[in-house]
């Protein structure tokens, strides 16, 4: 397993997702800029990673040292030592002590190696039904909320800075990317299974300070479940490289409703209200502005089942978790190919709602799950 401090960072998960525009430490294609900060990937190629993750480790309990706090989610990673560490993963709990489900107030720090122990980064009402966190590149960490409908920014020690509610309405996901371009802002992404809508709460650059809400995409669907069962727009995933002063990204979402996964052109362009609007049924869409930024279908349909998490691995692909038919993972090249499915845990509860990847190349690559049955964070590794 690659060691602590030798580990180069790349995000995948969950619900939540900041992006300033690009970057990342993954090689990438010549004349192509790989800027610290978030996922920066070389075009998909045709190797599965799912096939050469044979050993599964156990990093450590996930129940909150202090409340009890269970029922893991979402993963995220931290980009830098600033209160936080380096490499330090964070994970969100969804239920209390008693196991109620949308009851989680706190999120988890841990160290990526086996046998280590959790640490509370924050327990607070206002992450009640903890579904996302995301670290961004300052070492803010957002939290989302799916029973107190708010996505909240605290600072590299915990401490609360912003709220953030309408539109917001029932958060499912949240995640983190950036470019690394100049002054740029560093936006934040969330998922809701309440209105179907993604919503980006855009940081003024270089001053910092409260961002905007904008629902900048609608129309995605929604079951109208509670708790576990709560299925609509989630996995949220950035993807982006930098050509010079441009910023390749695109951002991909699951929608566990209609079984599809989504992919946004250029999403650092949503600006408007409902830029983009999903049509019933999940396959097409209406854009604004297509000549800058629309979505496409990445893929519909068996193998997937009812998926809430995805991941995006450092040769550009993509690996979804199934919440129905033995939480099986999925992996998909962004063209819509399946490359392999694997199976975690045939028992029929669903309990992968977290998934992380990191690595250089197809031959480090780790995929990191949360599992909710037994309350652990686990590590696929080759």
């Amino acid at each position: 397993m690659p060691t602590f401090n030798n580990r180069v960072l790349m995000l995948t998960a969950g619900a939540l997702l900041a992006t300033s525009a690009c970057g990342g430490n993954a090689t990438v294609p010549s004349g192509v800029v790989s800027t610290p900060g978030a996922s920066s990937v070389v075009p998909s190629d045709m190797t599965s990673i799912l096939k050469k993750l044979s050993k599964d480790v156990e990093i450590g309990s996930t129940i909150d040292p202090k409340n009890g706090d269970s029922g893991p989610r979402a993963i995220s990673l931290v980009h830098s030592t600033f209160g936080l560490k380096k490499g330090q993963l964070l994970v969100c709990n969804f239920e209390d002590s008693a196991g109620t489900p949308g009851k989680g107030t706190t999120i988890e720090v841990f160290d990526p190696k086996p046998n280590s122990k959790p640490r509370t980064f924050v327990q607070t009402n206002k992450i009640e039904g903890c579904v996302g966190n995301a670290a961004t590149v300052a070492n803010d960490v957002y939290g989302a909320g799916m029973a107190s409908g708010i996505a909240a920014q605290f600072n590299q020690n915990g401490k609360l800075q912003y709220s953030y509610g309408s539109p917001i309405r029932e958060p499912l996901d949240d995640a983190d990317a950036t470019c690394g371009l100049a002054y740029a802002p560093e936006d934040i992404y969330v998922s809701d299974a309440k209105t179907g809508g993604v919503t980006k709460l855009a940081k003024p650059p270089v001053s910092g300070g409260r961002a905007t809400e904008t629902q900048v995409i609608s129309g995605f669907a929604v079951n109208k479940g509670s708790g576990w069962s709560a299925l609509g727009p989630s996995g949220v995933q950035y993807n982006a490289t930098r050509t010079g002063s441009l910023c390749n990204d695109t951002l991909y979402i699951v929608d566990g409703v209609d079984n599809t996964v989504v992919a946004v052109s250029t999403a650092s362009s949503l600006k408007l209200k409902d830029e983009i609007v999903v049509e019933p049924g999940g396959k097409k869409f209406k854009c604004t502005h297509a000549k800058f930024t629309c979505a496409t279908l990445v893929y519909s349909g068996s193998p997937l089942d009812a998926p809430v998490a995805q991941a995006l691995l450092p040769n550009g692909n993509l690996i979804v978790a199934n919440t129905k038919g033995g939480n099986t993972l999925v992996e998909l090249t962004p063209t819509g190919k399946v490359l392999a499915t694997k199976t975690i845990d045939t028992n029929k509860s669903a309990d992968i709602f977290g998934l992380l990847a990191e690595g250089t190349d197809d031959n480090n690559t780790v995929l990191f799950y949360t599992d909710t049955r037994t309350n652990t964070l686990q590590e696929l590794e080759q």
